[in-house]
């Protein structure tokens, strides 16, 4: 599903934040990505949905080279990756049902699958008597579970999760965790950074840690190193 082959980024400032990275993810895969602040991190996750682009490297996701994509490619690709951010980025004047739909609309969707494909993702996060709700009328669990949503809305084989529990408290993090659970169960590959150890270890997916832009552990069922 995910292949990165030999990706290294180095930014304008001298920053080397990928350095010889060589990993693969499988299709249905659930991965941490974890590791210190300026460790690459972010980087890593960030080419997997192409809002950066290796300076050397391939970064392949279901057989397409995001690499050498050409730009006019990347909302097409985008349209099969779901991306939750850590910050909701919800569309403050649409409802829950409409800040879902949005997604579906840019595509072009027909109403009739609009509605029903919107319907069964709120269904599926929890929020289907919430549908008519404004952002700023939800908690802030609430609000990643619509962001959630629309991430996975045109069903796409890879959700790319950065940090989606970060603003939340520890109750809410594990209602939005047992939500991508059950979306992983139905066979789609989430890649989710975190700095949350204690969701990490307890959930006992496939960890990868990332330090000094270098992979240094990638272990299934591990943990997260206090030291990390």
């Amino acid at each position: 599903m995910i292949v990165m082959k030999n990706v290294y980024k180095k930014y304008s400032n001298g920053v080397v934040a990928s350095n010889g990275i060589n990993v693969e993810i499988k299709p249905g895969e659930f991965v941490f990505v974890v590791g210190p602040s300026g460790a690459g991190k972010s980087t890593f996750i960030k080419m997997m949905y192409r809002e950066e682009v290796p300076t050397s490297g391939d970064v392949v996701i279901d057989g397409v080279n995001l690499a050498t994509m050409k730009k006019r490619r990347v909302p097409h690709l985008r349209r099969n990756i779901g991306v939750v951010f850590q910050d909701f980025r919800l569309l403050p004047k649409l409802n829950v049902f409409e800040n879902v739909a949005f997604a579906l609309e840019v595509i072009e969707e027909t109403p009739a699958n609009i509605r029903t494909k919107v319907r069964d993702v709120l269904e599926l996060v929890g929020l289907s008597q919430k549908a008519r709700m404004f952002p700023d009328e939800l908690s802030g669990g609430e609000q990643q579970r619509v962001s959630i949503a629309r991430s996975i809305v045109n069903s796409p084989q890879v959700v790319i999760a950065d940090e989606p529990t970060g603003n939340l408290d520890p109750e809410t993090s594990w209602e939005i965790m047992k939500v991508l659970e059950r979306i992983n169960a139905r066979g789609t590959t989430i890649v989710m950074a975190t700095h949350n150890k204690e969701v990490v270890n307890r959930m006992k997916h496939r960890v990868i840690a990332v330090e000094d832009g270098l992979i240094t552990r990638d272990e299934y069922g591990g943990v997260y190193d206090d030291e990390i």
